[in-house]
């Protein structure tokens, strides 16, 4: 079994946002984003990270302007991704598909891929289906984000032979109940709840709010919104990827590559002895970093 990893410096080669955010163009494409955009103590176009607002129009910004969508809405209070990490997932797992097919990366809808967890904001299927013109099924448990991904599909015509969605009614599965007996996937993605508890969610949330904002009488709020589905898991992310790991191996002949992003280093060792106690044929952890914040991606094979 091959145990490698392999890490970056900085966004993926293919990413559009390597350059930073060029705020002038986005504001000018993007009416929503001039509002929010002021000029810092060092002379810099920005904006404030610390209001949930402006973050939503900056990524809506760019998915507007650098993905060639009409439209885009996510329902209220879910989770805002911010687009540059997101993309940065899409392409590393371009990157695992192109090491199977003589270093080119397979685009088009021969390639399947199932988000779990795909969100009212579809973020990774119209990342992959503009970059790679991949397919992807989207699963959820939530119908109100269901409805919004819907919408999202709808008002962009061409994503609707991109993208299928399926319901979890099952809240205790991730696979289950998703994958059918005749579905081949080439990769399962998804980017589990990192905390165990609302009370774990709540206390994290503080302190990043607390150093963003210089107001420090300022009430907290989660600069990238979450409904409780996308935040926290009962035994947190360590427990939803393990799930994921015991589940996947149920579904051996359905997928080729299964992934996750993994926020915490320290649940990468756990992870990896269950892939190799169970005699996963491949594991790969490919490090990502985007600005001062290290994210990993853990992928296997069975």
């Amino acid at each position: 079994m091959a145990n490698n990893a392999k890490s970056t410096p900085k966004l993926h080669p293919r990413n559009k946002h390597q350059s930073g955010y060029d705020l002038k163009k986005l504001s000018s494409r993007y009416a929503g984003l001039k509002k929010h955009v002021f000029i810092n103590d060092f002379g810099k176009e920005t904006i404030d990270f610390s209001d949930p607002k402006a973050v939503l129009e900056l990524n809506k910004s760019l998915l507007l302007t650098d993905y060639k969508l009409k439209h885009w809405e996510i329902a209220k209070n879910s989770l805002c991704p911010a687009i540059p990490g997101r993309a940065d997932y899409v392409h590393y797992i371009a990157d695992l598909l192109a090491d199977e097919n003589n270093g080119e990366v397979p685009k088009g809808t021969k390639i399947n891929i199932l988000d779990i967890g795909t969100g009212s904001s579809l973020i990774y299927p119209l990342i992959g289906a503009q970059e790679y013109e991949w397919k992807f099924v989207g699963t959820e448990i939530d119908r109100t984000s269901i409805h919004h991904a819907e919408i999202n599909i709808n008002k962009n015509v061409w994503l609707k032979k991109q993208i299928d969605l399926r319901f979890q009614d099952d809240k205790n599965k991730i696979l289950t109940g998703i994958i059918y007996p005749g579905d081949k996937f080439d990769v399962v993605m998804g980017n589990p709840p990192y905390y165990g508890s609302r009370e774990e969610h709540w206390k994290n949330t503080t302190k990043k709010f607390d150093n963003l904002n210089k107001k420090k009488d300022a009430l907290p709020v989660q600069n990238f919104g979450g409904h409780a589905n996308e935040l926290w898991y009962e035994g947190g992310e360590k427990a939803f990827i393990s799930k994921l790991i015991y589940e996947s191996m149920e579904f051996k002949k359905n997928i080729n590559w299964i992934t996750s992003l993994v926020s915490s280093k320290d649940h990468l060792k756990p992870l990896i002895s269950i892939l190799e106690y169970h005699k996963a044929s491949k594991v790969e952890v490919i490090a990502m970093k985007q600005g001062q914040k290290t994210s990993r991606i853990l992928a296997w094979k069975w």
